[in-house]
Formats: C-alpha cells, structure tokens, sequence
C-alpha cells in the first residue's frame, strides 16, 4: 500500500457553515483519501455542527472519501459520556477513539485510534489491537526512531499506520478553559469566545515572543508542524497516510503541496515553498521528530 493523504478533524470552533463548506471542499475539489469527522475538543462545539453531520459524511463519502467519525478527545461529564457512546455505536462509518471512555463502548468492534491516546510502544498497540484496534494515528511530540518502530509494528500487526505532518501540534488537554479565562469567562458561561480565534488564540510569554496556541480547553504549539522533509523517511519505513490537520488558510494549496511530495512530483522544498506561500507569517516546526524541541526547525537547505 503506497502512502496516502488523510484529512484529520477540525479542531476549532468555526462557524457552523464555514465548517460544512469546508468539508464540501474536501468533497469535491481535494485529493485526499481520508477524512475525519467529529468534535474532539469541546462538546459544548458540537450541537452546532451535528445538523450538518449526515450531509457532509454523505458528500465526502458519494465522493470516494473514506469517512471516519472521532469522538471527543477529554471527557469530563454525564453529557459527555454519553455523546461519545452515542458516537461509537455507528455503524456505517469507522470511529477514531480519542479517550479511554471511546475505547470501553468500542472493544471489541473494529476502530481507530486517535492521536490524543497515548500509543507510546508495541505493547500498548498489541494490547488495543487485541481489542478491535485496525488503524493508530501516532502522538505528535514522539521523534524518529520512537515512530520508526510503531510503523514497523503497525506492518506486523497488520494494522494502519498514520502521522500528523502539518498544522499546529496537540500539546495538552486541561479540566479548565484557559480560551474563557483569557476573556474573563468561565468554562461554563463561556459564550464560545474561541470562535473568535479560528486557528487558536496566540500565547506570548512573559516578554512577548510567541509560544503557544490556545483552542478552549487544549493546549497546542505556536508553530505549525510541517514534516514535508521526513515524507520520504516515513514513506521508507512503509507509513500507511500522513495526517493534515485543517486550518483557515488555503487547505487546497496544502494538500497539494503534500500530495506532490508523496507522489513524487514535488521535492520536499519545494512543497515547503509552496506552503510557505500560502501565509508568509507562519513558523514551521519540526524538532520533536529529530528529537529536539519542538518548536525548533531544521531546514534541508
């Protein structure tokens, strides 16, 4: 099986529309062959999207997407639990568990998993493939050779294999809403003042320099991971699809920046220079994969 593109989920509060328009394009003009769907981060998000579940999945799927529904990535109350049982019981399309609770009303039954599990060794996956596991999407933060051996056990596990190599990367979940305190609101009452920072809402440390990305309740790095150079690497050790997280800029140049290096179209660089024309302001990242910091960037050329 040769690599292929995959979609993740959206992990901001866009607005309602904005977000079925952006699935509709995936749909119809976007060369990927996996799309996840799903709120993972904030349930409160999620009544306003789950009118338009039934439409999107149907388009992307008429259009020979593969469909993929993720559940909630933090689960805190009834509510919550509830919505992610509510999740695992479909059965015309695959679940991607994002939390343990995912993983209880899924066993058994054939399932993703999703990057917000902590798939750190072989162990974990034979355990969870054991219980219905069939495709993992690796933490961000792990470095080369940690990913090197995943993917070589995925093969022999005969299981799928998939990595983020674009957007701002998953750092952290928290109980408490730092996006509703920073507006001097609570989690509760928050009036989903993260709407108001589609790509997350910039964190500058004490002296000003940017440093991290808040999104409601999770923690995400200021710098956008961007792996283009390590494709090759990756694609070597048989990696079964890259991940793409959505963001606002033009997704379109993105996927086909990534998509060239994978099919061999586009150098590594170039891609990155095509990505990095799509917003000239953003910062790349990708130390954690050769085990530095990672926000660090290391440039092939």
């Amino acid at each position: 099986m040769s690599t292929k593109l995959a979609l993740g989920p959206v992990l901001f509060n866009w607005k309602a529309e904005y977000w079925r328009d952006f699935y509709f394009r995936a749909a119809d003009e976007w060369d990927v062959d996996t799309v996840y769907v799903g709120e993972v981060i904030c349930s409160k998000r999620s009544p306003f999207f789950e009118p338009y579940y039934d439409e999107v999945a149907s388009r992307l799927s008429a259009a020979g997407k593969k469909v993929v529904f993720s559940t909630l990535s933090e689960i805190m109350i009834p509510r919550e639990r509830k919505m992610t049982e509510s999740v695992c019981t479909l059965d015309d399309y695959p679940v991607e568990a994002n939390d343990a609770a995912a993983l209880f009303h899924l066993r058994g039954k054939p399932h993703y998993i999703g990057q917000y599990v902590n798939t750190y060794n072989e162990d974990t996956m034979a355990h969870l493939v054991k219980n219905g596991a069939q495709h993992f999407t690796f933490p961000s933060e792990l470095y080369a050779a940690a990913l090197k051996a995943l993917v070589t056990e995925a093969k022999k596990l005969e299981v799928g294999s998939e990595i983020m190599v674009f957007g701002r990367a998953p750092l952290a979940l928290s109980a408490r809403c730092y996006h509703a305190r920073a507006h001097n609101k609570i989690k509760d009452t928050c009036q989903f003042v993260c709407e108001n920072d589609p790509d997350g809402m910039e964190l500058k440390t004490a002296d000003g320099k940017p440093f991290l990305a808040i999104n409601g309740v999770q923690t995400m790095s200021h710098t956008y991971l961007n792996l283009a150079q390590e494709i090759p690497e990756m694609m070597r050790w048989g990696l079964d699809y890259i991940r793409l997280s959505p963001h606002t800029l033009d997704m379109g140049k993105v996927i086909e920046a990534f998509q060239g290096v994978v099919q061999g179209r586009f150098e590594p660089l170039e891609a990155i220079r095509m990505v990095r024309e799509v917003d000239t302001s953003l910062k790349f990242s990708n130390g954690f994969f050769h085990h530095k910091p990672g926000y660090l960037w290391y440039s092939a050329a």
